[in-house]
């Protein structure tokens, strides 16, 4: 009987990230042979147990799908939502595999956004250590001066933590110097990371669009649109999750 923890077993299906896996076994919604299951270090075999989410029988992931979405605002990333509101798979038309969102964008922020079903690298990519850089493109109330750019490039105090530093550069100056555009690339996925950084230094933003995840972009790609992966795309992004773990664990 080859025993395995059973959030990995739910990442290996492609039901969600190891990390959902974890939150969907603390709520009760997953079963062992019948057995409602809540403890994190439950092992089982996915060959001979009958283990349901929500009531519905676990199967492996037949082909793994590697999918990138230019999501629009107005759209919460997650399978499916309380209010009702439009989700990320409302945009998928034709995908049949149960993919699911690696990492978020707030409701409101647009840009690019990885989905599979492959729960290794998903769990590389979220992992609070991972390091792999993403990037944006921010409208801001104002013009920051050199002393606050240098304060974003630095870090600072977030929850009672410093961020990591990140590069930013002033792109342009908006309409009447009333606004402007900052690049900023981060290394770390926070709650709402890029919004409060520049709130915490008196520019808050208007509107926000990511347009790199680690090695991936495309600026061809339309909002609302999605597109797979190319096999190098896949190779290069597993190569980043791994070199920036190894990097930051100092393995």
């Amino acid at each position: 009987m080859a025993l395995t923890r059973l959030q990995k077993i739910l990442a290996h299906a492609g039901v969600a990230s190891r990390r959902a896996a974890e939150k969907l076994i603390a709520e009760g919604r997953v079963t062992v042979n019948g057995t409602t299951v809540r403890e994190m270090g439950t092992k089982a075999d996915p060959a001979t147990d009958n283990i349901r989410v929500d009531g519905r029988r676990l199967k492996p992931a037949d082909t793994l799908r590697y999918i990138l979405l230019n999501k629009p605002p107005g759209y919460v990333t997650t399978r499916s939502d309380p209010q009702r509101r439009p989700t990320v798979i409302d945009l998928l038309r034709g995908v049949r595999e149960y993919v699911y969102p690696v990492g978020r964008l707030d409701y409101d922020t647009a840009g690019l956004l990885l989905l599979t079903n492959d729960g290794d690298l998903a769990a590389r990519l979220t992992h609070p250590r991972h390091g792999v850089e993403r990037t944006y493109e921010a409208r801001i109330a104002g013009v920051p001066d050199a002393g606050a750019l240098e304060r974003l490039r630095r870090g600072m105090p977030l929850d009672g933590r410093r961020t990591l530093p990140a590069d930013v550069t002033l792109l342009s100056r908006g309409q009447s110097d009333r606004d402007g555009v900052l690049m900023m690339t981060i290394r770390e996925g926070r709650n709402r990371q890029v919004r409060r950084m520049c709130e915490a230094v008196g520019h808050p933003v208007r509107a926000l669009t990511r347009t790199r995840i680690g090695p991936l972009s495309d600026k061809r790609l339309k909002p609302g649109m999605w597109r797979e992966l190319t096999l190098e795309e896949i190779r290069a992004l597993k190569k980043s999750a791994s070199h920036n773990l190894e990097v930051q664990t100092g393995k």
